[in-house]
């Protein structure tokens, strides 16, 4: 993109303020929000939001690194923590309703594991109960957390998110989100 995809601008904020302020609509909390590049500038767009911010100074080394800072936050933050959520701020799409059927289908069916699943296959945003923090923490360099899904597959539930498959990594996507209707907050099935 040529600048960091977090800022750029979706109906008139951020892409990042946007997926905190839904995270906020949700019933997680607490929200926390890892940073790496940019990170001041980052954090700006989210003043005034009840989120608590991580600064990842590992950032460089990929994406398991802000997963490993965020669930270290986390705990401490919220000892005894049950679950979380890891999710991404380039996906226009997502809506809060999304996010509490992680957490509805979760306590409905006991899984550990709890993912969304679009262009056929499970991806983020995906809820991740405590007892697999281990394994998440044990993630390296640009490794997001598939591999524990495929170490896990009698523990994955997925629920349908049919707008997941679009996200924005080119000028084109932005261009195509920017000429898109904004995705309604009440889309998808409760439980």
């Amino acid at each position: 993109m040529g600048r960091p995809k977090q800022l750029l601008e979706y109906k008139g904020k951020s892409l990042l303020r946007c997926a905190a302020e839904t995270a906020l609509a949700s019933k997680c909390r607490p929200v926390v929000v890892v940073l790496g590049a940019e990170a001041e500038a980052c954090a700006a767009v989210l003043q005034g939001l009840p989120v608590r911010l991580v600064f990842n100074e590992g950032w460089k080394e990929g994406l398991a690194s802000s997963i490993r800072a965020g669930l270290a936050e986390l705990e401490k933050e919220r000892p005894g923590v049950e679950a979380a959520i890891l999710s991404v701020a380039d996906q226009p799409q997502l809506t809060p309703v999304l996010l509490d059927l992680l957490i509805e289908h979760q306590r409905a069916t006991g899984k550990k594991i709890i993912a969304a699943q679009y262009a056929g296959v499970p991806g983020p945003p995906a809820l991740f109960c405590a007892s697999l923090f281990p394994q998440l923490k044990t993630l390296q360099g640009d490794e997001g957390a598939r591999r524990v899904l495929k170490e896990n597959p009698h523990e994955v539930t997925l629920v349908p998110f049919p707008g997941g498959a679009f996200d924005v990594d080119t000028p084109e996507d932005l261009a195509k989100l920017q000429e898109s209707p904004q995705p309604t907050k009440t889309a998808g099935k409760r439980l």
